[in-house]
């Protein structure tokens, strides 16, 4: 029977050969992010009010926060809401 191996290259390659590696990998970090919040939210019982007042910050904001879509959170804001949740935020350059 005949291994079956990879053919071609990989998902991150044909990313980066388009140009566009970078830009999709942040958006599905800010997309993991924002479904975490969601559901550490539904965890402990949080509304989106009751979480933007701990983070000091509009309901507004916080709903661009959780929109996994919108790409424009400053790291400040997605610290606030860890630290909001009873988490920290860890990143790191690989």
């Amino acid at each position: 029977m005949k291994k079956k191996g990879r053919i071609g290259s990989s998902f991150d390659d044909f990313l980066k050969e388009e140009g566009i590696y970078e830009e999709v990998t942040a958006r599905a970090i800010k997309r993991v992010i924002a479904r975490q919040l969601d559901a550490l939210m539904h965890d402990q019982g949080l509304t989106k009010s009751n979480l933007a007042k701990r983070m000091k910050t509009s309901r507004a904001q916080l709903d661009r926060l959780l929109d996994p879509e919108n790409e424009s959170v400053t790291l400040g804001t997605l610290a606030r809401a860890a630290q909001a949740v009873g988490r920290q935020l860890r990143m790191e350059l690989v």
